[in-house]
């Protein structure tokens, strides 16, 4: 006899067909279930808002502020306290032991320590991830070598190491800088790089690859790169924050960012014999760097949360 179903009975066949159409039986990629995770993500959204406002302010300062930040006026504007009723205005954050408006300073130096921040992370990224994945998928000698490589510039702190280079500019920019930072900052990608290629490696869709006569290159690029830079990403954009904190670091010593250059470290630095009786003129750029520097690493632990299924 025939199987009767009630009248608003689904049977299964039609209950697949129904969602295989719906797309709700496609399998979602890495990609988007991280994204997924993200959107429900507190610390991605609060991460995300700073960072877009910091850029923004990178990249068109003068949409905050018309004020020349080497305007000078000392007889006018000498330490002047701040008034902060003028939201938007020079008088806004006071004024520095230059006469110059300490608001439009900090937004105009957000740029220079951002690019530096930028500059530095893409170029440890592509250094030290080439040197982890060469080591870590041909393995033996080449292996050997680059990790022994990789342990001697380990020994040299990145602080110290980008000092002792830096002296030997006498006039530093924002690309020397980020120069001396990226030599001595990409071996931690290259660890994790190294790591997870040799699991990937393994892999049997990468001996598929091989037997079908896939080249090296391909099989780095297009099959194992993909599955191996999710902690890269993660690892990358955690350090951004730090380079960032790193290039300011150098400006208060004097070996980074010099004048005419406007950057949160410059100023930070010559605001350090004024901190007793003008505080504001430190305060407020040490507290626009350190809202960047935590932003990156919110959205780092925000994307390291996204991507790492043990964590959801």
């Amino acid at each position: 006899m025939p199987e009767k179903t009630l009248p608003h009975e689904t049977t299964v066949p039609e209950a697949v067909s129904t969602a295989m159409k719906s797309g709700a039986g496609k399998p979602r990629s890495l990609g988007q279930d991280a994204w997924r995770e993200l959107r429900g993500s507190w610390l991605f959204w609060s991460s995300g808002v700073l960072l877009v406002l910091f850029i923004v302010m990178a990249a068109f300062p003068t949409l905050f502020t018309g004020v020349d930040p080497r305007q000078a006026d000392l007889r006018g504007h000498y330490l002047a306290p701040p008034n902060w009723s003028h939201f938007f205005e020079a008088d806004w954050f006071g004024y520095n032991g230059q006469g110059q408006s300490v608001y439009a300073r900090t937004v105009h130096g957000a740029r220079a320590s951002i690019i530096v921040g930028v500059c530095v992370t893409l170029a440890v990224t592509v250094i030290g991830g080439l040197v982890g994945m060469l080591a870590g998928y041909f393995g033996g000698w080449v292996d050997a070598l680059l990790s022994r490589l990789t342990d001697i510039f380990f020994g040299i702190p990145l602080l110290l190491g980008a000092l002792t280079l830096l002296q030997a500019f006498t006039h530093r920019t924002a690309w020397t800088v980020s120069l001396g930072l990226a030599t001595f900052g990409w071996m931690q990608i290259a660890r994790v790089m190294r790591g997870a290629v040799i699991t990937q490696k393994q892999a049997d869709f990468v001996t598929a690859a091989r037997a079908l006569g896939a080249g090296t290159g391909r099989i780095l690029f297009r099959h194992i790169l993909p599955n191996v830079i999710g902690p890269v990403i993660v690892v990358a954009t955690i350090a951004l924050g730090g380079y960032i904190s790193t290039e300011a670091t150098l400006s208060y010593l004097g070996i980074g960012l010099q004048d005419p250059v406007v950057s949160w470290g410059v100023d930070i630095s010559a605001a350090q014999s004024q901190l007793r009786d003008a505080p504001h003129v430190l305060l407020v750029p040490a507290s626009f760097l350190s809202l960047t520097v935590l932003a990156f690493i919110l959205l780092g632990d925000a994307v390291r949360d996204a991507l790492d299924p043990k964590l959801r």
